[in-house]
């Protein structure tokens, strides 16, 4: 078990919650919440920076309440043998008891393309391949690990659903093998650079929330699947692909101008912090317990798109997926 992790210091057993994306944004507010509720808690903040994982859980550290504790590991979700090896050395330290029992993998980490579209290390669409294809292995690797009352929550974005107005180019579904490799669906036929590495974002956020349905279906009794949405939240780095001008109104004006996005853009506007606390609530709160397969926005449940719902759709991804992941 890790160093600072505590084994007696509680009548309640410490269990593990594990973030990807959790040294920066919400992923970083949703650690320190869930540090500084009552647990005991076990938090790993995964990132493939290591130097800024370790600065991240130094911080963490001082924030977190007494008999919760936190370490951070380094994966690259742009690699599927990267995850494939961390999960086999998570799921290795969870037999040998070294490691706390998992209550919740958070599947937060994501990028959004810029005017260019890139790859992975294995040759899939940044946006598909790390957004959606790297947290599928994760989770499918972590399966045997994953035990009543264990929860996976999946960070989608209410830019999956036309009906939000989110202000990013709605999804183009075509197939997950011809999304894997950039191709999107016939509504993109007219799109320029940006707005397509736009709309693969979007439309990755469709694969998480087809996903988290799918996994729902396929999960044993008391284990649960739910998808999150942050709204949108200026300053997370989300548009570090972006365009120099795309990435400096993002990071350093949108976040000082919250109250004129609110009127302008859309009203679902967070800090990290507040979207943070959500999702902490979301991996942590034991009235969710029995919640599954269910869409939130923020900590309230809605309908997802109209879209998402399409059990066809979300099946192809799963098998596509699948074989794509193994290939």
């Amino acid at each position: 078990m890790p160093a600072d992790a505590p084994t007696n210091r509680s009548s309640r057993t410490i269990r593990t919650i594990l973030i990807t994306g959790g040294t920066s944004g919400i992923g970083l507010a949703a650690a320190k919440s869930v540090l500084q509720s009552e647990g005991p808690w076990h938090v790993i903040v995964a990132n493939r920076d290591a130097t800024r994982a370790q600065s991240a859980v130094d911080e963490l550290r001082k924030a977190a309440r007494t008999g919760n504790t936190v370490e951070s590991l380094s994966v690259d979700l742009a690699s599927l043998a990267a995850v494939r090896s961390f999960a086999a050395d998570l799921v290795s330290r969870a037999a040998a008891g070294t490691l706390p029992p998992f209550h919740a993998v958070v599947c937060n980490a994501g990028v959004q393309a810029g005017a260019s579209m890139t790859t992975t290390e294995d040759g899939f669409e940044s946006s598909f391949g790390v957004n959606h294809l790297a947290h599928f292995l994760l989770v499918e690797e972590l399966r045997p690990v994953l035990a009543a009352p264990a929860r996976v929550v999946v960070v989608a974005s209410d830019t999956h659903d036309p009906a939000m107005k989110a202000g990013v180019p709605v999804p183009a579904w075509s197939t997950a093998r011809e999304l894997a490799h950039g191709t999107l669906g016939p509504l993109s036929s007219k799109d320029g650079a940006f707005v397509a590495g736009q709309r693969r974002y979007s439309t990755s956020k469709l694969a998480n929330v087809f996903y988290t349905y799918e996994l729902d279906r396929r999960l044993p009794d008391g284990v649960t699947a739910n998808a999150f949405n942050p709204g949108l939240v200026p300053g997370t780095g989300l548009q570090r692909s972006a365009p120099a001008p795309v990435r400096i109104i993002a990071k350093h004006i949108l976040p000082r101008m919250t109250w004129l996005v609110r009127r302008v853009m859309t009203p679902n506007v967070h800090t990290a912090e507040e979207s943070g606390s959500a999702l902490a609530y979301l991996a942590t709160d034991p009235g969710l317990n029995a919640t599954t397969g269910t869409y939130f926005d923020g900590r309230t449940p809605i309908p997802s798109s109209e879209e998402s719902y399409d059990t066809a759709k979300a099946e192809e991804l799963w098998t596509t997926s699948e074989a794509l992941v193994q290939a």
